[in-house]
């Protein structure tokens, strides 16, 4: 019977024993795996022992490899002592995927092997019917004009006018270099005669060429029909699309009916004050003392809890998740190499700054811990609201743009975060459908929004495309372009006429 993690995963228990023989097996990977096979929570040592006990390596040796594999990343979480994943993650279907402990999303069906037909001799003439499946819609850029030409005079079955040769060739493919008025045609030596009324013709010399030319085209209709079976059926391709459409709508609507809500609290390893944020109403609610056992309740109302170390609070707040979708607001990678060789320690701070250019967007240690000594819960609790404040507007740039920004003195990237869902819409499905509608999109730029009134700074764009969905252009009414990585808030322009 499938322990819980995999039933909310929808797969049958995996045995490590059988994945560690896996082309695509790690040692991240079989971290993966053993924490799923055991559906609950580990230790490294635990990780270890279980590789010892299926004879991947020796305790002592997948213990340190385990060490060295980063075992601190998405989808695995450590909390504690102990690791664990978030089921919700992306990159954790991924991996089921590689590791062949679920299936494609689709289907793949291979088509039956085609029957080639038998291809004529060189010394049976050319049909225009061969012309037609050779060169339909096909670049015949690297074929001599000499080769093109005794192709169509072959299959013709006598003399063309040069116009009419190249017609001939136009009416199949227009990727090619024959010209009527080719110069090089009917030289001395060449395989075109032109006659006295300037009509070409295969010259009496022209033998080899000519078979090398009748080659030359069957063997393009022999690639075609070894291969026609592998091109997709346009109807059939048309409606996986629509299906995949059809999937990503309903996951994207399913997402967005997700309640959602923002933890504070100090401090981490035993709370004396909790705040929470609803991010739909964008109201907030604070609890203290004994009214802590109310924020739980709260907390099991919501589908979504995202905070800094999201699993470590509720942990402390003595909190099951289940199977509700965690948001780990905290940085995504913990160091960044610089090109200097020193390495830069990443703060949520640090991503607030760059990414909502919020100046002082959390409280520092010893402020709070200064709060807290000195009893005073109110001032403890309004810091931790300004700092749910900041980490919502964390939370709504990395759902818009599915990155955060880290501006660090020269350093100026995007991290990728993991509470960014690929079927939510973000900042360029917007764009799409503004090029698509002809409207503008109303966004917010700069500093991150009032929490109260985030449409307050609102200003219009539009939307410049060269036809391809990744590539666009913000500019305002006067043609100035606009840094994307800027927007904080965008919806579409609402068009009243």
């Amino acid at each position: 019977m499938a322990n819980s993690w995999c039933a909310t995963l929808k797969i049958e228990t995996p045995s490590l024993a059988v994945v560690r023989q896996h082309r695509e097996a790690n040692t991240f990977s079989l971290l993966i795996v053993a924490l799923l096979e055991r559906g609950e929570p580990m230790t490294l040592d635990e990780v270890a022992e279980r590789f010892d006990a299926v004879g991947i390596a020796d305790f002592a040796s997948a213990r340190q490899a385990l060490g060295r594999s980063r075992p601190e990343k998405p989808p695995v979480y450590k909390v504690g002592d102990r690791y664990q994943l978030d089921l919700h993650d992306e990159d954790l279907s991924l991996w089921l995927f590689r590791l062949g402990l679920r299936g494609p999303r689709i289907a793949y069906v291979p088509p039956p092997r085609p029957v080639v037909a038998p291809i004529p001799a060189p010394d049976v003439q050319l049909q225009p019917a061969e012309l037609d499946e050779a060169w339909r819609d096909e670049h015949l850029g690297t074929w001599s004009a000499q080769r093109v030409a005794l192709a169509v005079l072959d299959a013709r079955g006598g003399p063309l006018t040069p116009q009419q040769v190249v017609d001939a060739v136009d009416l199949r493919t227009g990727r090619h270099i024959l010209k009527p008025d080719d110069r090089y045609l009917g030289r001395k030596g060449s395989a075109i005669q032109v006659l006295d009324d300037g009509r070409w013709a295969i010259a009496p010399t022209g033998t080899h060429e000519l078979l090398t030319a009748r080659v030359a085209v069957r063997k393009r209709i022999e690639v075609a029909r070894r291969y026609a079976g592998y091109r997709p059926d346009p109807a059939e391709d048309a409606a996986a699309k629509a299906a995949s459409e059809q999937r990503h709508a309903a996951q994207a609507a399913e997402l967005a009916s997700l309640s959602r809500v923002l933890v504070a609290a100090y401090p981490l390893d035993k709370p004396q004050v909790v705040v929470v944020l609803d991010a739909e109403t964008r109201t907030m609610t604070t609890f203290s003392g004994q009214g802590i056992a109310e924020a739980r309740q709260l907390l099991a109302t919501y589908d979504v809890i995202a905070a800094v170390e999201v699993r470590a609070l509720l942990q402390a707040l003595d909190f099951d998740p289940g199977d509700r979708r965690l948001a780990e607001l905290g940085p995504p990678q913990k160091t960044r190499k610089l090109n200097s060789g020193r390495t830069l320690l990443l703060t949520t701070e640090m991503l607030i700054r760059g990414s909502c250019d919020i100046k002082k967007p959390l409280g520092d240690e010893a402020t709070m811990a200064a709060y807290l000594a000195a009893g005073d819960l109110g001032k403890l609790a309004k810091r931790l609201q300004t700092d749910l404040k900041s980490l919502y507007s964390l939370y709504e740039y990395g759902r818009l743009h599915g990155t955060v920004q880290l501006r660090y003195r020269g350093l100026d990237e995007r991290l990728s975060v993991p509470w960014a869902y690929h079927d939510e819409p973000r900042l360029g499905d917007l764009a799409n459908k503004a090029v698509a509608l002809g409207v503008q999109l109303e966004v917010v730029l700069g500093v991150a929004p009032d929490l109260a009134d985030p449409w307050a700074r609102a200003e219009r764009l539009w939307v410049k495309s060269d036809g391809r969905a990744w590539q666009y252009w913000l500019v305002t009414d006067y043609g100035a372009g606009v840094d994307k990585t800027y927007v904080q808030r965008a919806r579409l322009a609402v068009v009243v006429h």
